[in-house]
C-alpha cells in the first residue's frame, strides 16, 4: 500500500490510526473529513505534511470520493456520527453520514477496484445481560437499539451484500469502546478527565453498573492495520483487549490516579436506553492474524490517557464549556 485514503481521519480514532499508519508503514495518506465538531484539524498537526494531505469534504459527495478514491491503493473507512444522545435527538446526519456515505464509498470502491476496510461498532449487536457469560462474536445476530447503531449496522450489511453482490475488495471490523488521546470530551471518560483537571467533580451516570469493554485506541489501530495488510476479503473480525469495566469502576480508577477519593463523584440521570454491557469476545482476530493489545492492562492505559489530556489542554479546552452546558440542560 502506497497510498491509503482515510474517511473521518480528523477525528478521534480515525487520527489516531493516521498517526499509526505514518509510524508503522511507508505509506502516504489521504484524509477525508467533514470536520465537524467531533473533528479538528489539530489532531492532524504532528503528521508529516510530505505525508499527510487534509481534504475537507463529505463521504456522502460522489464527485470528492470518487476523485480521491480513484488515485489510492486502499480506503480505511472510520467516517461515521458516532454520539447515540445526538442519534435521538436528531437521527438525520447518522442516516446521511453512516449509511448513505457508505454507499457513496462503496460505490467508489467498486468502479476503481480499490481495496476497503470499514470500521464499525460492537453497538450493532445490541446488548447483554450484566451477568451473562456470553460475549459478542461475528456470528452475534445484529440487534441495534439505537438510530446510531442502526444506521451503523445498516452500513456493516452495505459492505456485505456489495463483497457478495459486485465482489468488492472488502474487510469490516467491529469495536468494542475506545478510549485514549484526541478523544472529543463529550464522551465518558475525557469528560470526567477533564472535569477532574478544572477542579470540577466526576458525573456519574446512574448506579454506574453499565459494562463498557475498553481497549486503547492505539490498540485498535494496531489491529484495523493487521486486518487492511492480512486480513481475508469479506471477512469481519472483532477488536477487544477484555477489558470489561463497569462505568462506577471506571470512575473510581480516575478519581484515584488523580488523587481525589474514590467516592467524590455525582450520580446524574441515566442515559435514554442506555445499554447494559457489551464484551467482545477476539479469538478470531487474535488466532488468524496473530494481533495482541499492547495495553492489556486497563489501568496503565487509562494512566497514560491522562496524561496527555493533562498535557494537550490547549486541544480540549475550547470545547470545554459548550459540551458541559448541553450535559446540564439534560439534567447530566
Amino acid at each position: 500500500m502506497q497510498h491509503v485514503l482515510v474517511t473521518g481521519g480528523a477525528g478521534f480514532i480515525g487520527a489516531n490510526f493516521v498517526h499509526h499508519l505514518l509510524t508503522h508503514t511507508d505509506a502516504r495518506v489521504t484524509v477525508l473529513d467533514k470536520l465537524t465538531y467531533a473533528a479538528s484539524e489539530a489532531s492532524l498537526a504532528e503528521a508529516d505534511p510530505a505525508r499527510c494531505e487534509l481534504v475537507v469534504g463529505d463521504v456522502a459527495d460522489p464527485e470528492v470520493v470518487d476523485r480521491l478514491v480513484s488515485g489510492v491503493d486502499a480506503v480505511v473507512h472510520f467516517a461515521a456520527e458516532s454520539h447515540n444522545d445526538n442519534s435521538l435527538d436528531d437521527p438525520s446526519p447518522f442516516i446521511r453520514t453512516n449509511l448513505v456515505g457508505t454507499f457513496t464509498l462503496l460505490e467508489a470502491v467498486r468502479r476503481h477496484g480499490v481495496r476497503l476496510h470499514h470500521v464499525s461498532t460492537d453497538e450493532v449487536y445490541g446488548d447483554l445481560e450484566l451477568d451473562a457469560p456470553q460475549r459478542f462474536t461475528e456470528e452475534t445476530p445484529y440487534r441495534p437499539s439505537s438510530p446510531y447503531s442502526a444506521s451503523k449496522a445498516g452500513s456493516d450489511h452495505l459492505v456485505r451484500a456489495w463483497v457478495r453482490s459486485f465482489g468488492v475488495h472488502a474487510t469490516i471490523s467491529n469495536c468494542s469502546n475506545n478510549y485514549g488521546p484526541w478523544q472529543h470530551v463529550e464522551k465518558f471518560i475525557p469528560r470526567q478527565v477533564t472535569n477532574l483537571l478544572m477542579g470540577g467533580r466526576v458525573k456519574l451516570y446512574g448506579t454506574g453498573e453499565n459494562v463498557r469493554d475498553w481497549i486503547h485506541v492505539e490498540d485498535h489501530s494496531s489491529a484495523v492495520l493487521a486486518i487492511l495488510e492480512r486480513g481475508r476479503a469479506g471477512e469481519t473480525y472483532l477488536i477487544g483487549a477484555d477489558g470489561e469495566k463497569n462505568n462506577l469502576d471506571v470512575v473510581r480508577m480516575v478519581l484515584r490516579l488523580l488523587g481525589r477519593a474514590e467516592d467524590d463523584f455525582d450520580h446524574v440521570t441515566d442515559r435514554a436506553g442506555h445499554d447494559l454491557r457489551y464484551a467482545i469476545d477476539s479469538t478470531k482476530l487474535r488466532e488468524e492474524l496473530g494481533w495482541r493489545p499492547s495495553y492489556e492492562d486497563f489501568e496503565s492505559g487509562l494512566e497514560q490517557t491522562i496524561g496527555w489530556y493533562r498535557d494537550h489542554e490547549d486541544w480540549w479546552r475550547p470545547h470545554k464549556e459548550a459540551v458541559e452546558q448541553g450535559y446540564a440542560a439534560k439534567g447530566q
